[in-house]
This record gives C-alpha cells, structure tokens and sequence, in this order.
C-alpha cells in the first residue's frame, strides 16, 4: 500500500522558498522509505527530501515527491573505542547532544544552530568555528542511501570516490538513510564574548583564529546591528565598527560544580554552548575564501558596505573551517574564512546579495550550499578541481536525474 499522499505547500524557515510537490511521504521505516523512493522512480516523478527547512537555496524545490525523513531519526548505535557513531538521516542535530554524552561522545564540532536534520546539514556543507576543526560533511565515514535505481546503497572508507562525493552531495546521490560519523571524546567548553574594535580585531587576525578552538566574531556596521540578532553589548558603549566575538575553549571540569551559566563566561557541556540560534527570520548569503586572503576579503566587504550600503545593517559574521577532502565541499583541499552576509527576509536583497557576490569573487568564493549563492556551472568548474569526479559519482548513482530539480540539474546534471 502506498505511504504517499497528495502534497501540500512547503515553504523553508526563511520564507523565501516554496513548492507544492504532487506527492508527500513519511516513511517510517528504511523498508517504507525505499519503497517509497521505488514508487516516485516507477510514477517517473523527481524526487526531493526535506529537513527542517534552514537552507535559503532552493535545494528542496520539487514538483515530484516530497519526501521527510522526521521519523527516522535517533541515534543508532555508537563504537566508544573507534568514536564512531551511527544515526538516522532525519535526526535533529539537537537531538544529539544527550545520547551521544552518555556514551563518553560528543560531536566534533557544530554550528550556532542546530536544528536541521544531520543529513541536511551533511549535504549542504553546513559547519561550526574552528581553524583546527572540520564542517560536519568532514566527519562523515559512511553513508547508507537509496540511489535513483531504487537500489540501497552503502559507502564506506574504501570507497574513496564515492565517499568524497557523498560527504557534500546536495541530495544528488539519493535518499539517505543513515550516516556514520567520527565523533570526539565528551568534552566541555568555556565561553568568552568581547567586543574589540575592528582595528583590533585586524591586528590580531592571523594569531585568534590559531590561539582557540573557536573563534569567531559578528563585524557591527552601526549600533542597532548587534539587536538584529540579539545580542547583548556592553552598557553604555558605541558598537560602531566593533564585533561581537565569540571565544570557546576546551576546559576539564566536574559537574555540576564546574558548569557556569552566566552568559559570555559560560562553562558547559560542549553541545549545550554551541546553540545561539537567532529567533528572527532571515535570509544568508555564506561565502568561503582561502584563509589565506581572509582578512582582505573581509575588509573589501566591509568598506563596501559601508560606502555603497549603509542601510544594510545586519552584522557580517566571519569563522574559519579547516580542510577536507569532499569534492563539492567549500572547504576542498583549503583551509577557508566564512564571510556571512545577513538579510531581512521578505525584502528586496538581490541587487546587494548580486554585489557582493561580484566582490568577493576575485577571492575565489565557494558557497554554502543551503543558503543564496549565484553559483553556475562555469563557475563551480573554475572553483571546484574535482567537480567532473563528483558528476562522475552522481550519474552512477543516479543515471536518470530522479533527484536533481530545476536548480540542481544545470550545476551536476
């Protein structure tokens, strides 16, 4: 019997992106969600997943089968030894945190908001802050998927290639299922906000980011900057050309005695100091340079916001991801600085995003890919060296397109 029904309106989390596919399932089983997949192949429909909705792309855009992967989610099991651990595609990245520290794990790293699903996140690229540390795409070591033939499919380590194009996919491959990452030993982490001047923050540009496990800072434009995202500032004090700059170290406590909730000094489990999500809704655009140019690439943005935007007042957040080997990944065989350019939602951001775009691009810019880029396929075979690998990969698990849709088909089809 079949698990689809007709299809509804989807819309992201950002407002920007929508479709109303002609089917929708939930699978909750693996059994279910091949068959499902299996059924949209033989109906000849395209088929997308959606997570939680966090990406500003229009990844999800289908007109074919829809489907969500919300009730397979957990974690599966754990190898405490070889810290490695397995889960369910659709698993919430805030669901996490507890099961795996009860096991002696903890994710690597993660970013300020952690509520996509761990294959959406793994797909799109998606990252935390760490010179020394890489995006969780990085951390993959498996993947069990259901390619366009229908076929279950697993990836392991030795299988280099394919391996390399499941760790940043975009959802071309298959539907995933399971993933298996490596993880680190529990640790806790100290948090230390400043608010340095940008002059500072330029003198000390190459020594931060080396000095900590994280860092990483948000550049305000004006004094109503850091309220867009709330976030709290000195009393009393100009945030004109200042940051609001995030600092995490590894620490060795006891609990409870040693957790500190007192906020810019916290002291906490690690997954419990990552999350900052921001309640407003917003639209990015997230763009990855070479470290090496870095702090040029953030001063020319910075100065042309300023001189040709001054209305555009979000704060420009910058972090740094280190290397690795996934060919569709922004941080492909280069360690990179993250330039995050914020926008109002629901306003008319392009002519800005456009320019922006046009500035960093002699910086040689990779995108996130769950939020707004202007990637086309010329560009992404300049930016990309292995991208014929990766299409190579794509077109043997999926020979007919099922899962490309209109945005995806003219960069990997």
């Amino acid at each position: 019997m079949t698990l689809m029904r007709e299809g509804a309106l989807w819309r992201n989390w950002g407002q920007n992106q929508v479709c109303t596919p002609a089917l929708y399932a939930e699978p909750r089983t693996e059994d279910e969600l091949a068959s499902a997949v299996r059924e949209g192949i033989a109906a000849g429909l395209s088929i997308r997943v959606a997570g939680t909705g966090h990406s500003s792309s229009p990844l999800v855009q289908t007109g074919g089968l829809l489907l969500s992967l919300r009730h397979l989610s957990g974690v599966i099991d754990t190898d405490v030894a070889r810290r490695r651990a397995r889960l369910w595609a659709g698993t919430p990245i805030s669901a996490l945190g507890d099961p795996l520290w009860e096991q002696g794990l903890a994710l690597s790293n993660q970013g300020d908001i952690d509520l996509q699903t761990i294959a959406g996140a793994i797909a799109t690229g998606t990252h935390g802050s760490g010179a020394g540390l890489q995006s969780l795409s990085g951390a993959v070591r498996s993947v069990r998927l259901v390619n366009g033939l229908g076929e279950i499919v697993q990836v392991s380590e030795d299988d280099v290639e394919e391996l390399r194009a499941a760790q940043v996919s975009l959802g071309s491959l298959g539907v995933v299922m399971d993933v298996e990452l490596e993880v680190s030993a529990a640790y806790h982490l100290q948090e230390r906000v400043t608010y340095p001047h940008v002059e500072e923050l330029l003198e000390r540009w190459e020594d931060s980011p080396a000095a900590h496990r994280h860092f990483s800072f948000l550049w305000c434009p004006t004094d109503d900057a850091a309220e867009l995202f709330e976030l709290p500032t000195p009393e009393g004090e100009s945030m004109v050309d200042r940051a609001y700059t995030k600092v995490y170290d590894e620490v060795r406590i006891e609990e409870p005695g040693g957790v500190a909730t007192t906020p810019g000094n916290r002291v906490d489990r690690s997954y419990r100091i990552y999350p900052d999500g921001f309640g407003r809704i917003f639209n990015e655009l997230e763009y990855f340079v070479p470290a090496a140019v870095g702090r040029e690439a953030f001063v020319t943005v910075k100065d042309f916001v300023q001189a040709k935007y001054p209305d555009q007042i979000f704060p420009i957040e910058v972090r740094w991801v280190a290397a690795d080997e996934a060919y569709l990944s922004p941080q492909f065989r280069r360690d990179t600085c993250v330039i995050t350019i914020t926008v109002e939602a629901g306003t008319d951001y392009w002519s800005y995003l456009r320019d922006i775009d046009a500035v960093l691009d002699p910086f040689d810019p990779r995108p996130h890919w769950g939020k707004l880029n202007f990637m086309t396929r010329g560009r992404m075979e300049r930016l990309y060296p292995e991208l014929d690998a990766f299409i190579a990969v794509r077109r043997r698990f999926d020979p007919n397109g099922v899962f490309l849709n209109d945005h995806l088909r003219p960069l990997v089809g």
